[in-house]
């Protein structure tokens, strides 16, 4: 039966205080079917000047098992080290992605605190009503979390990009501000981000780390200027650390807000400043964020489709070739930019440049492949093994090469632009009377393979680079006899 205010006073010799909560000292109290009315919970409250939130580890308000909060936090401090590592992985792998294509920005990772986590569940347990541990589980979704925060916000489109290819997306990205949850009196529209819920690939992890693949993990982006706003206001506004803000406290909370949205725009024109000082036909690209900037700007105007979700890709090991041959201006750089116009694919921007300079001149190769230094060796055995491998990569490069030059040979002589200076794509190929749509496929299955040598992708094994090659002498020979050029 439920108890007046007057009743509930009562029973004060059965209740002591203890961690912020009321709990019955004489359990038997509760079990025989009394509760406390709304009145009586606020006349105790009133009584001890603290929360009188459990009543034999039950809510007296919503009758949520507080001990489900225990055991939550018990688990999850068993399970701090396994999300704090999940995190790291993802940073780790996310950051040196964005490195290499050319994106500034800050990246940095964390396993969410154990006592904000605690302060958390308890702030949240009356509205979500939870009934079991997996409940609060399912309802923080940043236990591991990892932190972008970028020097241009107009690179945030590149760095979904590289988010959609490097993790499995578990739900749609959440997109801040939230027009519908904005507090009244409020000048500027607040936080602004992008937050994806992800989860590491498994395929792209080494056998110890896969079970870090099942971990979910929030990974936010948004400016630097926005994530330093976010940190004050979310410490000092939504956790409270110093109570309630005054209404001048919220002003000026809100003051800073626009501050930093002028500061954004500020930084959206110093980067299209920058491009266009990087734009300068006789200027040499100082670094390779200087090229992924041209490049961005570049191709918006050149190419009529956009760049895939691949992205840029490695524009360092784009920079470091271009160097390599003498290469490094906008100007040098504009024929093989022009060359994909038409003849784009959807793999990384970077990738399909560096095709073009090798297309058109073979020897470039080596210097490509001494460029990259080990990779394709990084993960053999001995010596023997290694050397092996390099023998057969060279011996199906030489022959891809002249596979190569035997389709350009045709593609020119059936009206191609001699300017071009990539490999004809599949969507060209299947112009030219002289090459069957059986031959076009397995030109593009080696073109695949070719791929992963070259840029070291997942390079396959020796036998299967065995294979390959001999394909490759096959299917040469088949085109010269079929009614291609010698």
């Amino acid at each position: 039966m439920a108890l007046t205010s007057s009743d509930a006073m009562g029973f004060w010799p059965y209740l002591r205080p203890g961690s912020g909560a009321l709990v019955l000292r004489r359990p038997h109290v509760a079990s025989a079917g009394f509760t406390l009315s709304r009145a009586a919970i606020r006349d105790l409250r009133h009584a001890v000047l603290i929360d009188p939130r459990v009543c034999c580890g039950h809510d007296l308000l919503s009758g949520v098992d507080v001990g489900l909060i225990e055991d939550f936090i018990a688990r999850y401090t068993k399970e701090f080290d396994f999300y704090n590592q999940a995190a790291r992985l993802a940073s780790q792998m996310l950051e040196a992605d964005l490195r290499a294509s050319g994106v500034r920005s800050i990246v940095t990772y964390r396993a969410k605190d154990i006592s904000h986590l605690e302060e958390k569940c308890r702030g949240r347990r009356d509205e979500k009503q939870y009934q079991s541990v997996d409940d609060i589980y399912d309802d923080i979704v940043d236990l591991a979390g990892v932190r972008v925060a970028l020097y241009f916000p107009g690179e945030q489109e590149q760095v979904e990009k590289a988010i959609l290819r490097l993790f499995s997306q578990l739900e749609k990205k959440r997109v801040f501000p939230n027009r519908k949850k904005q507090r009244p009196n409020k000048q500027f529209s607040g936080y602004s981000a992008a937050h994806y819920r992800v989860q590491l690939r498994e395929q792209r992890m080494s056998e110890p780390d896969k079970r870090y693949s099942k971990a979910r993990i929030e990974i936010q982006v948004a400016s630097v200027l926005m994530h330093a706003w976010s940190e004050v206001e979310h410490d000092l506004d939504y956790k409270q650390l110093g109570g309630d803000l005054s209404e001048q406290e919220q002003s000026i909370l809100d003051q800073l807000n626009g501050l930093v949205i002028a500061g954004e725009i500020s930084l959206r024109m110093l980067q299209e400043a920058g491009e266009s000082r990087v734009a300068s036909d006789e200027r040499k690209f100082l670094n390779h964020y200087e090229l992924a900037a041209h490049l961005l700007g570049r191709v918006n105007h050149l190419i009529d489709e956009p760049i895939g979700e691949a992205g840029l890709g490695r524009v360092d090991d784009l920079f470091a070739m271009l160097v390599k041959t003498g290469k490094q201006t906008p100007q040098s750089l504009s024929p093989y930019l022009d060359s994909l116009h038409g003849n784009l694919e959807m793999r990384p921007l970077a990738e399909q440049v560096i095709d073009a300079l090798l297309s058109e001149d073979a020897s470039r190769y080596d210097a490509y492949n001494s460029l990259r230094g080990e990779a394709y060796g990084r993960n053999s055995g001995d010596n023997r093994e290694k050397e092996v491998r390099h023998r057969e990569i060279g011996h199906f490069l030489s022959n891809w090469v002249d596979l190569e030059k035997l389709l350009r040979g045709i593609y020119l002589a059936n009206g191609g632009d001699p300017d071009d200076r990539v490999m004809p794509t599949s969507r060209l190929l299947r112009n030219l009377a002289s090459i069957d749509d059986a031959t076009i496929r397995e030109i593009d299955l080696l073109r695949q393979v070719r791929n992963r040598v070259a840029h070291g992708h997942n390079v396959p094994s020796v036998d299967v680079l065995m294979d390959c090659t001999e394909k490759l002498k096959m299917l040469t020979e088949k085109i010269k006899n079929s009614g291609g050029i010698d």
